[in-house]
């Protein structure tokens, strides 16, 4: 057995979350070894919504744009639409901006606009083989797919990790190790920790044991949906529901359903479902299918402990309800990347890898419980015999139905508050006691506190490559000077420079960014969170620079 196996970070899961955090460290400077039991990433459909702040991680990774080509084509509404049947009454359509239409809006925004990058439909599927391939282009990163790992221990001064699979077997000595593996996480159990929380919801829609497949269905936008056509579009009446989920704008489906027997190994059932949600005898080809269970919102006791961490499913486990589950585990790794780097390269304190927990733990039961509430607030929706009637007693009951279904759709899509609010007030690793802006989930407001995102502003009128005040800040530290006259850095950078922090000066004399901050100094993380301002240096820059990272 070789046992010369080393590593700064051995990340266990080469899904999302797991080719995120490999390719922030690669961004912090840190070399990684990914391990995955699968020979590749899926090829089955996923989850599709990537929120405004991952699209923001996406960004600093210089990703953003090839990502948005990705999915739907550009003119491609990423809304919602119900319908008794396909070929029914549509009872609501809620159009939400495709690619081509959040490109415009960001272009026509104003220079304070918080969202440099909108929300995005791309099937998980899609997305995850561009971070693999471009993953496979950073020198810093190893990719070990086709490799299990069968013991996760922590020794003194290293985690220990055995491998097997089809690079032979190897016992690997790493620094850390993170668990990115899932909702069945083996490095979960390694630590003996558990889920707790709530398991699956017993409703009709999306509870109990669910079905998801990957379908081919030619003619369906051609014949049924036409101008309603969107990202989610459902059917919905008092025989079945079901949702069919656009992945490429022209025959490609992800059905999501509790309308079928899960347990029932035949096609045929779900082939004879969707016809009978079309209303007619539509060509459907099934190309996989698994089955799940919607309604869960299950958060780690713990989210690691010495050298050893979890992040994304292995540490909360998600229902799909609003797309929350990956995206909570991407601001994971970006959380965590740095603080990683920090302990690799030297400069962490004792206490900046134990702030992880306590600032993403927080953030995981609150959204866990938003995209719960959302599954049940679905579930209550009744469906009325008379729904598909032609008649009063059927109009009436399309109106009302309709109005409720709009209304959760609504909620599903304003949601900003969710994707850029996650604030870490009281860790201790961010220096302030002021109070933070209230929490909100379908609004965002920008605030200086420090704590939360730092806020966005474009730093000319062009909007485009290299012109947000995020493409700026430095991969280290960065003290944002929004004085009109330069302050004096100096006793930043020094101290900065004996702890070895990675660290940087922007100055922004603008009054737009004096405005949104409310301080002269910022000093924003490694993962654009706000750790301090004031409105001078303070008395001891080195004790703050302590405290941010740890000591």
């Amino acid at each position: 057995m070789d046992r010369s196996a080393r590593t700064p970070v051995a990340i266990v899961g080469g899904g999302p979350v797991g080719l995120l955090l490999a390719l922030l460290l690669d961004h912090h400077g840190v070399d990684s070894v990914v391990f995955d039991t699968a020979d590749s990433v899926p090829t089955e459909p996923r989850g599709s919504t990537h929120g405004a702040r991952t699209m923001e991680h996406y960004r600093r990774l210089g990703l953003a744009d090839r990502i948005r080509e990705l999915g739907p084509p550009g003119g491609h509404s990423a809304g919602i639409s119900f319908f008794t049947r396909y070929r029914g009454h549509l009872l609501a359509h809620l159009p939400w901006p495709g690619p081509d239409a959040a490109r415009a809006q960001v272009a026509a925004a104003a220079r304070t606009d918080q969202v440099p990058e909108p929300m995005h439909r791309a099937n998980q599927m899609y997305v995850e083989r561009l971070l693999l391939d471009h993953a496979r282009t950073r020198p810093r990163i190893a990719l070990r797919y086709g490799s299990r790992i069968t013991a996760v221990r922590e020794r003194p001064g290293h985690v220990a990790l055995t491998e097997e699979g089809r690079h032979g077997s190897h016992t690997w000595r790493a620094a850390h190790a993170v668990g990115c593996d899932g909702g069945h996480s083996l490095v979960r159990r390694a630590l003996g920790l558990s889920y707790e929380g709530a398991g699956s919801l017993d409703q009709d829609v999306l509870g109990r044991r669910a079905t998801a497949a990957h379908l081919r269905v030619p003619g369906l936008y051609e014949r049924f949906l036409r101008g309603n056509a969107a990202w989610s579009n459902w059917v919905f009446n008092d025989e079945l529901a079901l949702n069919l989920i656009a992945l490429d704008g022209t025959d490609a489906f992800f059905l999501l359903t509790s309308s079928v027997d899960p347990d029932d190994p035949s096609d045929d059932a779900l082939v004879d479902l969707v016809r009978r949600a079309a209303g007619v005898p539509l060509d459907v080809r099934v190309l996989s299918r698994r089955t799940w269970t919607p309604g869960a919102a299950l958060v780690a006791t713990r989210f690691g402990t010495g050298r050893i961490w979890l992040a994304g499913d292995a540490a909360h486990l998600f229902t799909p309800n609003g797309g929350f589950g990956m995206n909570t585990g991407v601001d994971d790794a970006a959380n965590l990347a740095w603080k990683l780097a920090a302990s690799v390269q030297g400069w962490a304190g004792p206490g900046l890898l134990p702030s992880y927990e306590a600032e993403r733990r927080p953030v995981a039961l609150r959204n866990t419980a938003a995209a719960r509430e959302l599954n049940i607030a679905l579930g209550a929706i009744e469906r009325p015999t008379a729904l598909e009637d032609d008649s009063a007693e059927g109009e009436a009951a399309r109106t009302e139905t309709g109005a409720r279904l709009a209304a959760y759709g609504q909620l599903t899509l304003d949601t900003l508050g969710v994707q850029l609010g996650a604030r870490y007030d009281g860790s201790p690793v961010v220096v302030g006691d002021e109070r933070p802006p209230d929490d909100s989930f379908t609004s965002y407001a920008p605030s200086g506190v420090p704590g939360g995102r730092a806020p966005h502003l474009w730093l000319d009128d062009r909007h485009g490559s290299g012109s947000s005040l995020f493409d700026r800040l430095g991969p280290g530290f960065t003290l944002l000077d929004l004085c009109t006259a330069p302050l004096d850095a100096s006793g930043f950078e020094a101290a900065a420079a004996k702890s070895g922090i990675p660290f940087s000066v922007l100055r922004v004399p603008e009054p737009a960014a004096r405005e949104l901050y409310g301080r002269d100094l910022v000093l924003v993380r490694p993962d654009q969170h706000i750790a301090w301002r004031g409105n001078r240096p303070p008395t001891d820059i080195v004790d703050l620079l302590r405290r941010v990272t740890g000591h």
